[in-house]
């Protein structure tokens, strides 16, 4: 049986010292050749993006549409959501920041009418209710 231990991490885990390991890569680099040619050295760039985050409003434009639907602009709102959502899934940033924007300013505008009419229709059925009050005798 074999009691030899092996280590998976190069360096003074493996009893080699940093300055092995360079002697070592010097070496292969002399015996494979340094790149060929006198032109100047290329190199690859490789951007990787964060994914960035835009907010779709999907959820706001859903409330709206089920409790503040002036002029159907909840409907209108979640429809543009859904395709700042689908824009982002595709990875079109400024199409789904675009939607989205213009999903946030329809929520908006849904909001507030929807509670203007909320608040003139409270408002209206306690005047209704309280208003004057005809006695006859």
């Amino acid at each position: 049986m074999n009691h030899s231990s092996h280590h998976f991490f190069p360096g003074p885990q493996t009893g080699v010292s940093p300055t092995d390991e360079m002697l070592k890569e010097e070496h292969e680099v002399a015996v494979l050749g340094a790149p060929q040619g006198s032109g100047p050295v290329m190199s690859t760039v490789v951007n990787v993006r964060s994914e960035t985050v835009v907010p779709d409003h999907i959820v706001w434009s859903l409330f709206n549409t089920l409790f503040f639907n002036p002029c159907c602009l909840g409907f209108v709102a979640f429809a543009y959501s859904v395709k700042s959502r689908d824009r982002k899934m595709v990875g079109d940033v400024i199409g789904a920041q675009s939607y989205a924007s213009t999903a946030k300013c329809l929520n908006i505008w849904a909001l507030v009418l929807g509670l203007l009419v909320t608040t003139a229709f409270i408002i209206t059925v306690i005047v209704i209710s309280t208003g004057p009050r005809v006695h006859r005798s």
